[in-house]
Parts: C-alpha cells; sequence; structure tokens
C-alpha cells in the first residue's frame, strides 16, 4: 500500500509534470473507483492543472480549483505517460487501469502526456473523487493530525485515549494520518517498541522514542522518494526497509532473525531482541505476549 513517503513523492512529480498544463480529457475504464458525480469529471476538460498535494495517504491533484482525489489503497498506483494512445481503455475491462488522465500537448499534434490510475489484483479498493473541497471527501474529513507535524505532546495526548495495541493506533488514520503497515514496522522496530504494546500504556520515554522515530523514518523515506520517478517509488520504498517484508533475515541493527506475525489478510514483522525483549510473538492477535 503506498504511504505518505510515497503520495508525497507522487505528489512532488505531479508538481513538476502536470502543473501548469491543461486537462483534455478523462477516461474511466473502472466506474465503480469513482465515488462523486457532481461536479462530473467532464467539468475538469479544458481547466489548468494548478496544484498537487496530500492528505495523509490521499493523493490531491488540484485542477483550478476542483480536487480529483485519488486514494491509491493496497494495490493502486500512479503510472505516468509521456504520450497516451488515443484510444481509451475498455470500460469493464479485465485490466488493470480505472482511470486515465489526458493533458494537453505542448505543441498541436504533439503526444498527450498524462497519467493512468491503476489496480492490481481482485480487490477494487482504489477510490476517485472530484469535489470543489478536499474535506468533502469522508476519508480526509476524518484523519488525525499528519505524522510528518504531529508534535511530541499531541502525540502523547492522541495515544493516552487509546486502549489498542500500539500497531494498530499508529496506522488508525484517524488517530494519525499517513502511515501505514510498513511503515509502522520500521518505526516501532526504531523506536524499540512491541507493536503489541497497549497505546495507552507508553511511558513518557518511550512516547518520546516513538515520536522521533516517526520523524525519522518517514522523513528519510521521503528524502529517498521525492525526486525518483513514479515508475521507480516502489523499488525505493523496498530498499530501505530493516525489518518490514525482510522474514527470516537478520536484522540489521542486532542480528537477530526477523519474525512474523500474520493475519487473514496481512502480516507485519519485527525483530525480538530490538523491540520485545528476546520474547517471540505469538502469531495471532490476542498474543498471550501483550504487555
Amino acid at each position: 500500500m503506498p504511504e505518505l513517503p510515497e503520495v508525497e513523492a507522487l505528489a512532488t512529480f505531479l508538481r513538476d509534470r502536470a502543473v501548469g498544463r491543461t486537462v483534455a480529457r478523462v477516461d474511466v475504464a473502472a466506474i465503480n473507483a469513482v465515488k462523486t458525480y457532481d461536479p462530473p469529471l467532464s467539468a475538469l476538460y479544458g481547466a489548468e492543472v494548478t496544484g498537487a498535494s496530500r492528505h495523509g495517504k490521499f493523493l490531491d491533484l488540484d485542477v483550478s480549483g476542483l480536487h480529483l482525489i485519488t486514494h491509491l489503497s493496497r494495490a493502486g498506483w500512479l503510472h505516468w505517460r509521456e504520450s497516451l494512445p488515443p484510444a481509451p481503455p475498455r470500460p469493464g475491462g479485465k485490466g488493470p487501469i480505472a482511470v486515465r488522465l489526458h493533458l494537453a500537448p505542448e505543441l498541436p499534434g504533439g503526444p498527450t502526456p498524462g497519467f493512468d490510475l491503476t489496480e492490481a489484483g481482485t480487490q477494487k479498493r482504489l477510490a476517485v473523487y472530484l469535489v470543489r473541497d478536499p474535506m468533502e471527501v469522508p476519508g480526509i474529513a476524518r484523519l488525525g493530525p499528519d505524522a510528518l507535524t504531529v508534535t511530541r505532546t499531541e502525540l502523547a495526548e492522541l495515544l493516552a485515549t487509546q486502549r489498542q495495541q500500539l500497531k494498530r493506533a499508529i496506522t488508525d488514520q484517524p488517530v494519525l494520518a499517513g502511515i501505514g503497515n510498513a511503515y509502522s514496522d520500521e518505526i516501532l522496530h526504531t523506536a524499540r517498541l512491541s507493536p503489541f504494546k497497549i497505546a495507552a500504556k507508553l511511558t513518557d520515554d518511550e512516547v518520546a522514542r516513538l515520536h522521533e522515530a516517526i520523524g525519522s523514518v518517514l522523513t528519510d523515506a521521503v528524502t529517498r522518494s521525492v525526486g525518483q520517478k513514479a515508475a521507480t517509488l516502489k523499488a525505493e520504498k523496498r530498499s530501505g526497509f530493516q525489518v518490514h517484508a525482510r522474514t527470516g533475515l537478520p536484522c540489521p541493527v542486532c542480528g537477530d532473525t526477523v519474525r512474523e506475525v500474520s493475519f487473514a489478510d496481512r502480516s507485519f514483522q519485527y525483530c525480538p531482541t530490538c523491540q520485545t525483549e528476546g520474547r517471540e510473538l505469538a502469531d495471532r492477535r490476542l498474543s498471550k505476549l501483550i504487555k
């Protein structure tokens, strides 16, 4: 799933490539991906792209005051093309393309640049909204403070009310916006905290370590991601991991073997030596090792 650093990098990429250009047309191949109807997508035709930004994990393309907002969900992505084919993608087809946005060519008759919003797999959760105000998108209206800007005091106050496990708390978007499964693994490893620890039970020292880890892990990931082409962002994300998706490999900090806890549709990784005082967490949600 694209998280804060990748969405920030995509916004930067679109500011470089799309801002100042005019929308020529929008093709919809997966009608279920489009969650709004007023204004219609045709309202973008002929309008200039004036900005690109991020709200948590939502990507926001500002088109002369209208906001084309995308949540890429678990398997979505943005693919930039310097030359899009003139024929629209087939609606309802089995391909990955959900929405295609064409920008006007720089010269008459020249190539038409733009991007495809795609989604792999069978669980189609990618969502596209066209709104006048980003707060009209329910997921954005519910977002908590942004993980990159939350202060230590704010974080302590947020976690003090959370009786859920720490990993779940920091990936709960109404609590803290922008962190997903992968970067929460990296943040908790850096902070030397168990994913199963109850968020409200963190000490002042643990909150301080968590806040520092959130800032350092995300800032480093954003620094590495911004400037990358959209096509290389996924590989860049994986290259910086110390524990996530590294089950069975040695922890680069202490050398212990990285372990995994699996659920029905996801898994996470951690280092016992760095995070759980050497204890291996039970591979189920209600671990007897919760402290």
